[in-house]
């Protein structure tokens, strides 16, 4: 199906000033300027991320609605993809981010503007337990791009959580995917924007 509504979601600590996520909207809004685009701020509570987004996203066309997510993000667009149907593309996707996220409780600073702080609360991990969306429903809706040098995440694990979706395994690379433009005319087909 056309991708008429899309939603970007960053990474943790990340924001919508990320590279890639930057990149996106000035492509969508370049070359897709029908497409509706929203890469809001993530709230830090997971439960509360969740609602924002599914809040936003209620009143879009089901079946015309893609998502991509990078890292955390990747991990809440899995969970979405597995609530809608919807396509989703993740972009080094954290697999169990209430394992990785455990040792980062407390004061955080936001990656692209040091002085911006929020908390990560102990019950967050809970929350992030709470939404692991389990088996892939539609792995064929699914594209994910994991970069085998990432310095983050562990590459292995997350070929093996998306072994059946449509793989594209980069070697070397880093956990931003700062070769994002290399891969985005993969991302673009595999969304087919409006």
């Amino acid at each position: 199906m056309t991708t008429t509504h899309l939603l970007y979601l960053h990474g943790f600590r990340s924001s919508p000033h990320s590279m890639k996520a930057m990149k996106m909207a000035d492509t969508v809004q370049s070359r897709h300027p029908q497409v509706h685009w929203w890469c809001p701020q993530l709230p830090p509570s997971p439960k509360e991320a969740m609602a924002l987004l599914m809040a936003g996203i209620a009143n879009w066309p089901t079946q015309n609605i893609a998502v991509v997510g990078s890292s955390l993000g990747g991990f809440y667009a899995t969970w979405i993809a597995a609530q809608t149907g919807c396509k989703a593309v993740l972009l080094n996707p954290a697999v169990d981010p209430a394992r990785d996220l455990s040792r980062y409780i407390g004061e955080q600073t936001s990656w692209h503007d040091p002085l911006e702080t929020f908390f990560f609360k102990p019950e967050f991990v809970q929350e992030l337990q709470g939404l692991q969306a389990g088996p892939l429903a539609h792995p064929e809706r699914l594209l994910a791009i994991i970069a085998k040098g990432d310095e983050v995440l562990d590459w292995r694990e997350m070929s093996t959580r998306y072994a059946a979706a449509r793989l594209k395994l980069l070697e070397g690379g880093d956990h931003a995917l700062s070769d994002f433009n290399a891969h985005l005319k993969d991302v673009l087909d595999f969304l087919d924007l409006a």
